[in-house]
């Protein structure tokens, strides 16, 4: 039995991927159902992505602030499309102590109707824009009823932006563009594969012109998830809240917007998807351990002077892959055999583990062992040390993604009926099915593949995840469901 980890990835995949999130002190869980407490594991896998991001949309000259968690009631009612969307998921507050409020405040799900009231008031010439605003923040969607750790929570962090633009074109230029960076996010940090698409008109965010999305797919339910989006929100908010500037003649034009949104989900797409029955496990370049060092071959028989000079070989060793930023630690804890260690630190997903013994120091060497090889090991000269161990992170990098990547592409299935669309969700696939684009056809769909028992449901029905970017040519198909001529080629799926 693994170390830490009692049920199987393959048999019991939720059970098993709550005890790795746990074990490995990703996260632990509240007394208040769907918030959860982001401990120091899972917090740096999240300031790995920050820092990226902050990064990359830094040079874009997105500027970061904050805005308050409250949104009045007012401000909810001026956006109907919105509130269609989310009002069963606001948290009011609606009394301090025993005195009810004259006016309640909700927690924001979302910031589109706290943030815009300012731009409007911020914007008034065209030259104050592009205007491009970040902020990173926790938002609360109360009445989520099924949760998961990182996948599905009442509170969570994200990012969001808030852009505003003279022109649609700029606008939808940055749209797809911060949807690039979200790629990257999971394709160069966190070794996910992901397809690039637009949302359909049911799954598009409400009051946005279009979404484009990012989807993963979770080999171990055969579902896909949503991995980021970003909203192209042409002129509707800025109607909603008079968000104008004048022109060079000083004739009023309403702004172009967008927004856009990346959450913790994203660790917990990275655990369901390289996680083991072993334990945590994810891309080396946002592991908060990147490095572990252990001594091994110390026992009662020797000298207290050669133990000393072991620790201090390994303090040299951990010294030498400081100084190029690789994040190394340590374990000197004294009571624990090496074995010990080793299954402690496999459970905990650090991706490379030196084992340093007194032939080791003699030879001027170590033994590295890497999280994603199991139990294959191979000496290092500690002269070339730092080269070798960004090589070994690469190739595991590398290794994580083409192996989800392999698997992604094993399990997506082009169709071309309703009954091989069935055959293949039932089998835990994704589809790619040609497809009319109309929405009460995709509701249809839905409806068709739930699998019911007396009356209740047992397994929801697929939906569709997006429109990929690359597809068939559509030309000559029929609809999967409607036999309408098909419009275009969708991935279906079910879906967190």
């Amino acid at each position: 039995m693994a170390f830490g980890i009692t049920a199987k990835k393959q048999s019991k995949f939720h059970d098993w991927y709550t005890q790795v999130v746990i074990n490995a002190e990703l996260l632990d869980y509240y007394d208040i159902r769907g918030c959860f407490i982001m401990r120091p594991n899972g917090m740096r896998i999240w300031k790995c992505i920050r820092d990226y991001f902050d990064e990359k949309i830094g040079e874009m000259g997105v500027e970061e602030a904050y805005f308050p968690m409250l949104v009045t009631k007012e401000n909810i009612e001026k956006e109907k499309n919105h509130l269609a969307n989310f009002n069963p998921e606001l948290a009011w507050i609606t009394r301090c102590g025993e005195t009810e409020l004259d006016q309640p405040v909700a927690i924001r799900p979302t910031s589109e109707t706290i943030i815009y009231p300012a731009m409007s008031k911020w914007l008034t010439i065209h030259r104050d824009l592009p205007m491009k605003i970040n902020q990173w923040c926790s938002v609360l969607r109360w009445e989520v009823k099924s949760t998961l750790p990182f996948i599905r929570g009442r509170e969570f962090l994200w990012q969001e932006g808030h852009t505003a633009y003279y022109g649609k074109k700029d606008a939808e230029e940055e749209c797809r563009e911060i949807l690039e960076i979200y790629a990257h996010i999971y394709e160069k940090l966190l070794a996910i594969p992901v397809v690039r698409g637009i949302k359909s008109k049911n799954e598009t965010f409400g009051g946005a012109e279009y979404t484009l999305t990012i989807e993963a797919f979770i080999p171990g339910t055969g579902k896909g998830v949503q991995a980021a989006t970003s909203h192209h929100l042409g002129q509707n908010f800025a109607k909603m809240f008079e968000i104008k500037v004048q022109d060079d003649v000083k004739q009023e034009r309403l702004v172009y917007q967008n927004c856009w949104g990346l959450t913790t989900r994203s660790i917990g797409i990275a655990t369901m998807i390289h996680s083991d029955d072993t334990g945590f496990m994810c891309g080396p370049r946002v592991a908060n351990i990147q490095v572990v060092i252990i001594l091994c071959g110390i026992t009662s028989k020797k000298e207290e002077e050669e133990v000393s000079k072991l620790k201090k070989y390994a303090y040299f060793v951990e010294e030498k892959l400081k100084e190029h930023k690789i994040r190394v630690h340590v374990d000197i804890k004294e009571g624990q055999t090496a074995g010990f260690k080793f299954n402690h630190w496999e459970l905990m997903g650090v991706p490379i583990r030196l084992e340093i013994g007194f032939r080791d120091m003699e030879k001027n060497e170590v033994c590295c062992a890497r999280r994603d090889l199991g139990k294959n090991r191979k000496q290092l000269k500690v002269d070339n040390l730092v080269k070798e161990v960004q090589a070994e992170m690469d190739q595991m990098h590398m290794n994580l993604y083409e192996k989800a990547k392999a698997e992604r592409d094993l399990r997506t299935k082009q169709v071309d009926t309703f009954d091989e669309l069935l055959a293949e969700l039932n089998n835990k696939n994704v589809v790619l099915a040609p497809w009319c684009n109309n929405s009460e056809c995709e509701d249809e769909i839905g409806e068709r593949t739930t699998i019911r028992e007396n009356d209740e449901v047992v397994t929801q029905g697929g939906k569709t995840l997006c429109i990929p970017f690359e597809k068939p040519s559509s030309a000559g198909k029929m609809c999967v469901n409607c036999n309408k001529c098909a419009e275009t080629y969708v991935l279906i799926g079910r879906s967190y």
